[in-house]
């Protein structure tokens, strides 16, 4: 009994810091936003959630929302799946990992704007976004889960192989547990890398609906309101993205003993 109201003292404690750190930050924006005093150059928090209500009630907004996240989500996933699947073969061959190693350099170094500008010529206007948040996510993918393997523990690799683990079971109760950790941090910071990259790519693209597109519009015609709403529901998406992709991870992680 004393352990559960303990527990539900600390979630009250937690929620109450969070909304307080909330209204602080609220504040600071209204009081930028009286500052300056004209809303073609900062708009204030009630001005946007007024306008984020009249938006939702179109269903261009909708359209808009889903399409991107869908470009999005699509070029994550590519990334995570191809991250992985490279970082195992290059941990297997010492030449897979020396071939792809200067690429993967490349690709960290480069501007994503270089490699936007490029797939606008190479690829359609909706494809654009989903090449650019996988590679921004990829090399972080590939390069955490190659020395997740390389750190997993040579004892347990020796205790394996004395005890005759099958592939499979080594895979589950050594690999998975020492990788996990390096691919949640990976996915954690990948998310929001790819909603930079794939929002990025849409503004210079301008894909038919698309979020970039409603950027782009608002920027035109001086629409600041629509700038400040549309860039808070970029944020709320990439939030909500990463909470729920992060409570799968988790699950996934107690199953195998490799998340608290």
């Amino acid at each position: 009994m004393m352990r559960s109201t303990t527990s539900r003292d600390d979630r009250i404690r937690r929620i109450l810091r969070k909304t307080l750190i909330a209204a602080i930050w609220l504040l600071l924006w209204y009081a930028l936003y009286a500052i300056v005093g004209q809303e073609i150059l900062f708009v204030s928090p009630v001005r946007v959630l007024t306008r984020l209500f009249e938006l939702a009630g179109q269903g261009a907004f909708w359209v808009s929302t889903l399409a991107s996240l869908m470009r999005i989500v699509l070029g994550f996933l590519l990334a995570v799946v191809l991250g992985v699947t490279i970082a195992v073969l290059a941990k297997i061959s010492a030449f897979v990992h020396d071939l792809l190693y200067p690429m993967i350099r490349v690709i960290r170094a480069t501007p994503v704007a270089s490699f936007i500008i490029l797939a606008l010529i190479w690829l359609s206007e909706g494809t654009v976004p989903v090449f650019a948040s996988f590679l921004m996510v990829f090399p972080i993918v590939w390069e955490n889960v190659y020395k997740g393997i390389q750190n997993t523990s040579g004892h347990l690799l020796e205790m394996a192989k004395v005890f005759r683990f099958t592939k499979v079971r080594k895979l589950k109760r050594i690999y998975i547990p020492s990788v996990m950790p390096y691919f949640v941090a990976a996915c954690n910071i990948g998310i929001g890398l790819a909603w930079k990259a794939g929002i990025a790519a849409e503004v210079l693209g301008i894909p038919k609906n698309s979020i970039g597109k409603q950027l782009y519009s608002a920027k035109i015609y001086l629409e600041t309101p629509d700038v400040f709403t549309w860039t808070a529901v970029v944020i709320l998406l990439s939030f909500a993205l990463e909470k729920g992709f992060m409570q799968l991870l988790k699950k996934a992680g107690q199953k195998y003993n490799a998340v608290n």
